[in-house]
């Protein structure tokens, strides 16, 4: 048997040591990955591995684990028996135990109820619900048998068997009642039940009213099949009517914990895939410990052999569906464990009748049935698998079935039985997964290990290699590396303008549209206070006061008229807003130059800026030229726009308009005397007319014109100014270059200092690595897997000076593995 070898202890902290390594590189740790490498590690290492049978309620998942354990330890029926998870580990022979977990009476009701539901007995689901009154349970068993007996027996149909379970669940709680608590689950050894072996145990817990009330059972047995840490879990049925006990089965193949899975399916029963297994299927394919590791048993293929278009349609679906797996079998479960049974049988006991079979013909009640293996023995007998055979059974239709059965195996004894086994496929089940787990499951885990570290040691190989070529290029001298710097620093020179042009750019077009937060707000207050300032000034105007401006602009006349008022008020609002908008459409600016300026010094070619010439090269002062200007720009737009209210709307006095009806009112009313009485009294249509032709004017400016105008204003103004700081920038070399030479001589001790450091740090990374490395190759090779599989390591031939990008090729073509390539 292949267990985890010595060189593998180490395992968790070597790959561990890469996993730091990756931590302390930013530049790899966002783009790696790590969780396929930390879930692969943790089923490589794990004492632990859980083999999940899952399936549908009679799909034979029970009888598949008794066959394969060649032992009868689980309950196995075709109808909804039971939500029992059922966990099967390993023991010493002197060891075996079972540990019993009992539903709680909540859960007992819940499941009562429901199945009451399904066969449609809505009175009896009231009895389920008050399980307290024996007379209500006992009428309740009574209708499951009247039902079971309808059905023409147990198994007979759907119905029959949900009844059966119905029985089975109310018996039970029963017999256990003083086990069963009220909320909680209650676990119990078998030692409390006085039970001196595991036989005892599990007849107990087969037993099926038993096992109707069994949340969980953990068996500990002795069988080749479970060492190296295998666990055989059976979980309840996807379809099982409480869907809780549905939902533990995808709760568990979702789990981490969980590293295979056999999945039993039907369609050998009913000719193609249930929803709920479609559903199975993509919960498997959803969890990444389990990969692969999946066994597709098609059970109960018996049916197929008495059906021809059934036998079709599976073959069709493991054609399209499976055909790219190879762990898929058919199997008969049932003719493969009670036939490995019978053959330790004598006629003494007729063939098992009287021994392990005398439970299933003992019935409901007194009347006997026939065991299920029996019908399908015979059924198997008198069907077409023995044509060219040397086997000639006949079933005789006036014989009873176990006369047949009974006189069947006289004849023709064991190599019948062994035929029997063959056909049913169970064989070949156990040698499949027994070699799976005996000598391909460690090897396949350490190989998807290394598949899922082959990237992150790739990567940071390459990135080990190209810091250490980066080194090698840099100067060791202090003269060279200020020879070195002294050369860059025109090109530097041009970087920071040309990353200043960028930038500000970048700036103005955030500005220009309207993706800078910080200038739309002040724009928004601009608007506000244009907008607050207009009705304050329709709120406040005085009619008087135009008029008296009016009469004094004309001396020899003591009246004046309905448009000489509007005329005062025109050039009066349009020079009170003018006020407004040239403050705020300057105090925009500043403020944006303010921001634009933040940004600026926390940019880096600004810092570059400083420590090549210890100054910001003008830049601040040129931004304060360039605010000046434009603060006065739109000033001088601010006059202008405002200016443009003294004249009135185009259709202000269009027909049809509510304007010239306001007018015409508004002329009306003035018009009733000559003195400055008429016109005061219609200052609230005075007002009316100047806020129809005011607002859509202010309104059209602050949305539409004015925020254009200061758009290409700072486009206009700021982007050529960048043009012409980065020629000064780069003008100011001579001064650049005597600054860093003051500088450099320190700045180059400090950098050669800095690359010594940097040197020996990526050193120690590379013992580590390859200290990490060799490790987990060694337990590569300890498992014999391949050289495909074996994880990179840095040599002193892999450090030598050679092209970067022919180096990364080689790298990636010598190292890349596929993850196809892992043992099957």
């Amino acid at each position: 048997m292949t267990s985890t070898p010595a060189q593998g202890k180490n395992l968790q902290a070597q790959v561990d040591s890469l996993l730091q390594l990756l931590h302390q590189e930013p530049s790899l740790r966002a783009s790696q990955d790590i969780t396929s490498v930390q879930a692969s590690l943790q089923k490589a290492i794990s004492p632990i591995f859980e083999i999940v049978f899952a399936g549908a309620f009679s799909a034979g998942k029970s009888m598949l684990i008794n066959a394969l354990l060649e032992r009868e330890l689980l309950y196995s029926a075709e109808g909804h028996a039971t939500g029992t998870e059922c966990y099967i580990a390993y023991a010493d022979t002197d060891q075996e135990r079972v540990v019993l977990t009992f539903l709680s009476e909540a859960e007992i009701r819940e499941q009562g109820v429901a199945l009451c539901q399904k066969l449609g007995l809505s009175a009896a689901a009231k009895a389920a619900a008050h399980i307290h009154q024996p007379g209500e349970i006992n009428t309740l068993r009574q209708g499951c048998q009247e039902i079971i007996q309808q059905e023409g027996g147990e198994s007979k149909s759907e119905r029959a068997k949900q009844a059966k379970a119905l029985d089975l669940l109310m018996a039970g709680f029963l017999a256990n009642r003083d086990r069963v608590h009220s909320t909680s689950h209650a676990t119990y050894s078998m030692e409390q039940f006085d039970f001196s072996n595991l036989q005892e145990a599990a007849g107990y817990a087969r037993r099926g009213s038993n096992s109707a009330v069994l949340k969980r059972i953990e068996y500990y047995c002795h069988h080749p099949l479970l060492q190296d840490g295998n666990v055989l879990i059976d979980m309840p049925g996807i379809d099982a009517p409480v869907k809780q006990d549905a939902q533990l089965t995808y709760t568990k193949i979702e789990n981490p914990e969980t590293s295979a899975v056999v999945c039993v399916l039907k369609p050998a029963l009913a000719g193609d895939m249930t929803t709920e297994e479609t559903q199975l299927l993509e919960t498997i394919r959803s969890n990444p410990g389990i990969r692969d590791r999946v066994f597709y048993i098609f059970n109960r293929i018996d049916e197929t052999w008495y059906n021809s278009q059934l036998r079709q349609r599976l073959d069709d679906l493991i054609r399209r569906q499976f055909w790219d797996t190879p762990k898929v079998h058919k199997t008969s479960g049932l003719l493969g464990f009670y036939g490995s049974q019978i053959k330790h049988t004598t006629e003494r006991d007729r063939f098992g009748l009287d021994s392990i079979l005398a439970q299933a013909v003992r019935g409901i009640g007194s009347q006997n049935e026939t065991p299920q293996f029996v019908n399908e023995f015979n059924r198997y007998c008198g069907s077409g698998k023995f044509v060219g055979s040397e086997f000639k059974p006949s079933v005789r239709g006036y014989e009873t079935p176990e006369e047949n059965y009974v006189r069947i195996l006289r004849e023709w004894g064991l190599p019948l039985l062994d035929k029997l086994i063959q056909d049913s496929g169970i064989e070949e089940f156990r040698t499949s997964i027994t070699r799976y787990l005996t000598e391909e499951k460690r090897p396949q885990l350490f190989a998807n290990l290394a598949d899922d570290l082959q990237p992150l040691c790739i990567n940071l190989k390459k990135h080990y290699l190209g810091i250490q070529r980066d080194l090698d290029s840099q100067p060791h001298e202090i003269e060279a590396m200020k020879a070195q710097e002294l050369e860059r620093l025109n090109q530097e020179l041009q970087q920071v303008g040309r990353e200043f042009c960028i930038h500000i750019a970048e700036e103005v077009n955030q500005a220009v549209t309207n993706s800078c937060d910080a200038f739309e707000i002040e724009f928004r207050q601009l608007q506000t206070q244009m907008i607050q300032r207009l009705d304050e000034l329709l709120n406040t105007f005085s009619v008087a006061q135009a008029y008296s401006r009016a009469t004094r602009s004309h001396p020899r006349n003591a009246t004046a008229p309905l448009i000489a008022v509007l005329v005062e008020a025109l050039y009066d609002l349009a020079n009170q807003l003018e006020d407004v908008l040239v403050k705020a459409s300057q105090k925009v600016a500043s403020h944006f130059f303010a921001y634009l300026m933040e940004q600026v010094r926390r940019s880096d070619y600004y810092s570059q800026l400083y420590r090549l010439l210890g100054n910001d090269g003008g830049i601040d002062q040129q931004l304060k030229v360039v605010e000046k200007q434009v603060c006065q720009a739109l000033a001088s737009e601010a006059r202008t726009e405002c200016d443009r209210y003294v004249r009135e709307s185009p259709r202000f006095y269009d027909e049809g308009t509510f304007s010239i009806y306001q007018f015409r009112e508004t002329l009306q009313q003035t018009s009733q005397g000559y003195d400055a009485e008429s016109m005061i009294e219609a200052e609230p249509a005075i007002r009316q007319l100047l806020k129809l032709d005011f607002e859509p004017k202010v309104s059209k400016s602050i949305r539409r014109n004015f925020r254009q105008t200061v758009n290409q204003t700072l486009k206009t103004m700021l982007l050529p100014m960048t043009d012409e700081q980065a020629d000064r920038i780069l003008q100011q070399y001579p001064n650049a270059r005597a600054y860093l030479e003051q500088t450099l001589e320190k700045e180059a001790e400090d950098k050669i200092q800095q690359n010594q450091r940097m040197q020996e740090e990526v050193e120690q990374k590379i013992e580590v690595y390859n200290q990490a490395v060799a490790g987990i190759n060694r337990c590569l090779q300890a498992m014999k897997l391949d050289r495909h599989h074996q994880l990179p390591m840095i040599e002193e031939s892999d450090l030598s000076v050679v092209p970067i990008s022919d180096d990364v090729d080689n790298l990636a073509e010598n190292t890349v593995v596929s993850a196809d390539s892992d043992l099957q």
